[in-house]
């Protein structure tokens, strides 16, 4: 009875003890490399993943050079409405977090970074050559180029616009997060950095973490803002997957550079033009739609110069022409100028990394142009040839006479029997030589034979 009791009051405790806290599990994803439209379409994915999940936390591995505006607002834009807590943290040492890497280290809801590693230099570097203003930031109509913004540095109004509208965003994140919000201007028009020590001391960053384990432990019962309420983290323990990349962001990096899409461009009009001037062959024109209409899905992500692009097509459509309609080089020198101008200036950016190799340029210069050269010189031999078809071709030809006579009658040449005249009597099996061509007469002489 005894045991009995002492079982039961076992049976109660265990039903009565509060439930054993589960595991926390986190997400840890790495934002490496420029910051692009795969690497921004992998991040927002990753982090709808960890919230359908059920992660309590994301870890948001940076180490970046800097990218492409559109990608990074993506990127940041994903954060802010995320409902599972994003810590950036730049690591490991001698990683960065520049130009757009500082705007996302600031979107997060906690940011630290490794020793050894730095942030900042923000400046928009889409105001230099070639560039121009982002989407969201319309130009006004006293925006020309060439005007004084009054900085004396000779920026034009829409730069100044852009530096501007880049600095407004960066004070914005950095007040949303409560961080030092005076740093982001230097960042921003001085392009100012900080190693991590300083920016922690700054204010800039919340937490300086040796390595992943470190990060965990300090980020155990960290407050955390979300939605204006306070949540704390609870890191001890936890388990974090680490994301990999699938298929489709591998795909989309692949074709998302500009020198492959580059490349793909002129894969995909070269055999569509082949496939138009030789119907029934297939293989080019099916490769050619492929790659053209791959090419156009990376154009889309890609900062692209139409103008730029139109002259790619109008210098590859003159260089083509030369061959069907000979311009003693004229279209042909045309086009290789469009060429190498439309391809210098198709990537509308002078951000590192996202334009189009000067060599690879001049590879496929040298290849069109060693084929319009090609063309010339067939042309030119051609014109030098005698004529082997239609009536021309028979003057000088020589035939055989077919039976005697002394004013008219027929002749073989070229396998054909012709009506000819001659002036001297003609004996059959002689042979002469076809002097003149009067509608379908041949005036003939006597030929010696070799």
């Amino acid at each position: 009875m005894r045991h009995l009791r002492t079982c039961l009051l076992l049976v109660c405790a265990l039903c009565l003890a509060p439930p054993t806290p589960a595991a926390q599990s986190g997400m840890l994803l790495q934002l490496d490399g420029p910051v692009s439209p795969a690497s921004g379409d992998f991040v927002v994915r990753g982090i709808d993943k960890a919230a359908a999940a059920g992660a309590s936390l994301v870890i948001l591995r940076i180490d970046t050079p800097g990218g492409l505006d559109s990608a990074m607002r993506h990127i940041v834009q994903a954060i802010l409405a995320s409902p599972v807590p994003v810590v950036g943290y730049v690591a490991p040492s001698g990683a960065r977090a520049a130009s757009a890497g500082t705007y996302i280290l600031y979107a997060c809801h906690v940011a630290a970074m490794a020793p050894g590693t730095n942030l900042g230099a923000a400046t928009p570097v889409q105001i230099g050559a070639g560039g121009g203003l982002p989407s969201h930031v319309k130009p006004e109509p006293g925006d020309k180029p060439g005007s004084d913004n009054g900085s004396g540095k000779g920026d034009t109004a829409m730069q100044h616009k852009l530096i501007n509208d880049a600095a407004a965003y960066l004070r914005s994140l950095a007040e949303l997060r409560g961080r030092n919000v005076e740093w982001t201007v230097q960042a921003v028009r001085e392009g100012a950095s900080l190693s991590a020590k300083e920016a922690l001391s700054a204010g800039v960053i919340n937490l300086l973490a040796r390595n992943r384990d470190d990060l965990l432990t300090q980020l155990d019962g960290y407050p955390v803002s979300m939605d204006g309420d306070t949540e704390i983290l609870n890191t001890e323990d936890m388990t974090l997957t680490v994301l990999e990349p699938d298929w489709r962001t591998r795909l989309l990096s692949v074709i998302a550079d500009p020198n492959i899409a580059y490349i793909l461009v002129l894969i995909g009009i070269y055999g569509l033009i082949f496939e138009f001037y030789n119907p029934g062959f297939v293989l080019p024109g099916v490769v050619g739609a492929i790659s053209l209409l791959l090419a156009l899905f990376a154009l889309q992500v890609l900062p692209v110069n139409y103008a730029g692009l139109a002259l790619l097509i109008l210098g590859i459509i003159f260089m083509v022409s030369e061959a069907f309609v000979p311009s003693f080089g004229a279209l042909g020198i045309g086009g290789l100028i469009a060429f190498v101008i439309g391809s210098i200036i198709m990537i509308d950016t002078d951000m590192p990394g996202y334009g189009i190799s000067l060599p690879l340029i001049f590879t496929f210069t040298a290849i069109s142009g060693a084929f319009f050269l090609g063309i010339i010189g067939m042309a030119i031999k051609a014109r030098g040839r005698p004529v082997v078809s239609g009536q021309e071709e028979l003057l000088k030809a020589r035939g055989t006479v077919q039976q005697d006579f002394s004013d008219e009658g027929w002749i073989h040449i070229h396998g054909e029997s012709w009506q000819a005249k001659s002036v001297v009597p003609l004996k059959r099996g002689q042979t002469v030589r076809v002097t003149r061509i009067d509608g379908l007469t041949l005036f003939v002489e006597p030929q010696e034979e070799d």
